[in-house]
């Protein structure tokens, strides 16, 4: 870094699996980084022995039934500790922090990013569900206030990191790639009997179960679709995606001289958060090497879009625009949390993805108000469904 003092960060969701590997980057860099907030949502235990050897200025945990639990065990060491969800999006302002890893799950993302990025904040954003809900919003404001967002997710960081020094140049497009999850190949008959112990068995990445269950549907690959659209400034036409059982190449940017570039190596997200918090540089490692010897061939063919329809719903939101993301993020949180209570069946996800598109109120050009609108009313839809499935 070119500053000599440390970069102070604020995590968000630390106890979840991007926050904890997070951590180990910090830990393996304590002259670069600083942690300087820390949040959870109901994980107080983990919470707790995080804070302990952090030494944070402050935490927050979201349940605040926790509160007590935490106040008790990090008050002697003069942390503060808060509770609530309005607490995050405070904290996030503070002066002392300098970036803030958004890596909490799903749509309660939204409010603290906006927060952060009002404060003038970095961001390493993990919680690709903030530009899938309201990326116009999002990339608007940081635009207007200045604040650079730096992705996480491992195919948004290798297209980040493909178009370094090639800002200057347009992309013709970008070509995510999907490991095509556990599933792969199956047909919608062996779908329909799937338990939630074989979709959280993914091949490849070690994540937490929610997105695990999107990698084994592909809407995980359709959100990053969304989400690329607004972090790279694309129309829909200009992102492809390829199923990569290797999870080698990361994904790959063409450009308009019909060049490909692509940013390859080991499946491990402690590269991309390594990448998000120490940017512009590149800070070394001991992350296991990439031996083209142990992976003789590559391969890539088709998504099969019949089959795995989330990727092809989420496209479609695309196309359509205005809160259309919004409401099938919301779906897919409902769908994929009663999926893993065994309350509906694998392919009952898409159906109430579904449902939810063609029912839920169509705004073409939301505000903040809208998409908070929107996110209660789809998920009070997709309960109701779930509940004349069960």
């Amino acid at each position: 870094m070119t500053d000599i003092t440390k970069r102070r960060i604020a995590i968000l969701g630390s106890t979840g699996s991007i926050g904890t590997q997070a951590i180990d980057v910090i830990k393996a860099h304590p002259d670069k980084f600083q942690v300087e907030v820390l949040t959870a949502n109901t994980n107080a235990e983990l919470l707790i022995q995080q804070a302990i050897d952090l030494k944070p200025n402050v935490v927050v945990i979201c349940n605040e039934d926790r509160y007590d639990q935490v106040f008790s065990a990090l008050d002697p060491l003069h942390i503060k500790v808060y509770a609530g969800a309005k607490s995050v999006g405070s904290v996030v302002q503070m002066d002392t922090v300098d970036m803030v890893l958004t890596a909490m799950v799903g749509y309660a993302g939204l409010l603290p990013t906006i927060k952060a990025i009002e404060a003038g904040k970095s961001i390493a954003l993990a919680n690709k569900e903030t530009l899938v809900v309201a990326g116009e919003l999002i990339t608007r404001l940081a635009a207007q206030k200045g604040v650079n967002i730096y992705p996480v997710d491992s195919e948004h960081s290798a297209i980040f990191q493909c178009l370094v020094g090639e800002f200057h140049n347009p992309i013709e497009k970008i070509i995510l790639t999907a490991s095509g999850g556990p599933f792969r190949g199956k047909s919608q008959e062996f779908l329909a009997t799937v338990t939630k112990a074989q979709a959280l068995r993914h091949p490849n990445w070690t994540m937490g179960a929610k997105i695990t269950i999107d990698s084994a549907t592909l809407m995980n690959k359709g959100l990053e679709v969304i989400e690329a659209k607004w972090l790279f400034g694309l129309t829909a036409d200009q992102i492809d995606v390829i199923v990569h059982p290797q999870s080698i190449v990361h994904s790959l940017v063409q450009f308009e001289d019909g060049s490909l570039k692509a940013q390859m190596g080991l499946p491990d997200m402690r590269l991309p958060i390594q990448f998000a918090l120490g940017y512009p540089n590149r800070m070394k490692s001991t992350f296991p090497r990439f031996n083209f010897m142990d992976f003789p061939s590559l391969t890539f063919e088709q998504p099969d879009l019949k089959t795995f329809r989330n990727l092809q719903i989420a496209f479609d939101a695309l196309k359509q625009g205005g809160n259309a993301p919004c409401i099938i993020n919301a779906a897919n949180e409902v769908a994929v949390d009663a999926f893993l209570h065994d309350q509906i069946g694998f392919l009952e996800i898409s159906e109430i993805i579904d449902l939810c598109l063609a029912k839920a109120t169509f705004v073409k050009n939301p505000t903040y108000d809208d998409y908070v609108n929107t996110d209660e009313e789809t998920r009070r839809l997709a309960t109701e469904r779930i509940k004349t499935l069960v």
